[in-house]
């Protein structure tokens, strides 16, 4: 066989094996990583990589070590799941840098954090003034969390006492590329015939809708494809 074939079916089943795999372990491995998952995900990339244009590995031996290490990923998230100690070892523990609005150097230290990253996370949540912040944790996944002293926290309905009105589900989409989603409208007791004389009113037909969605206030949202906009922007 022609490298260039073999190497075009060594890539597809790659892919089909990498799906298989990513659909097994999970969302958790394409969500935001931990150590453990980060290692675990540029091993398989390694693995992938080899398996589809690296001709001295032979395939099974890629599939074996593929399956080998989705195993060892399986193991582990079973073991964090069961055991604190286990989730500890593997993804770690969050780290406070900032406490009753004090920073903590010392624990920068350990995790080698500058005060120029420090601010930068903090920016990046529209916090100019580190004044403003009484606790900020550095979570397992790298990502940081911020707690604001009250005062300076954003008013809500309940801090001004103002009526609102429950929501108890979703949105639900009942249209998506002009077909109706039948299998939504049934398992949220919404009816066909309702949606047709809600779209009558609007003197809209269904194949005219791109998407249509029921908000969690009974309002429904409708897009169509033709938007009526004279100059639409273009830019990314």
């Amino acid at each position: 066989m022609p490298q260039h074939y073999e190497i075009i079916m060594r890539t597809m089943l790659a892919f089909l094996i990498l799906f298989i795999g990513a659909k097994i372990l999970g969302k958790q491995i394409i969500a935001e990583m931990n150590t453990f998952d980060f290692i675990g995900a540029i091993s398989i990339g390694g693995i992938i990589a080899n398996l589809a244009f690296n001709l001295n590995i032979k395939i099974h031996h890629s599939v074996i070590a593929f399956t080998i290490l989705v195993s060892i990923i399986i193991i582990v998230s079973y073991i964090s799941m069961k055991s604190r100690i286990g989730r500890n070892l593997f993804a770690g523990n969050p780290t406070v840098i900032v406490e009753n609005g004090k920073i903590l150097e010392a624990n920068m230290r350990k995790m080698r954090y500058s005060l120029d990253y420090l601010n930068q996370q903090l920016r990046e949540k529209s916090i100019f003034n580190i004044e403003e912040v009484l606790y900020v944790v550095v979570e397992t996944n790298g990502r940081v969390s911020v707690l604001q002293k009250p005062q300076y926290r954003n008013v809500t309905k309940q801090d001004l006492n103002i009526p609102t009105t429950p929501e108890c589900k979703l949105p639900i989409e009942l249209i998506m590329d002009g077909e109706i989603m039948t299998e939504n409208l049934r398992q949220n007791n919404q009816t066909e015939l309702k949606l047709q004389r809600e779209l009558k009113k609007r003197n809209i037909q269904t194949k005219d809708v791109a998407y249509a969605v029921l908000a969690a206030n009974g309002n429904i949202y409708v897009d169509t494809y033709k938007d009526n906009i004279t100059s639409p922007m273009d830019q990314e």
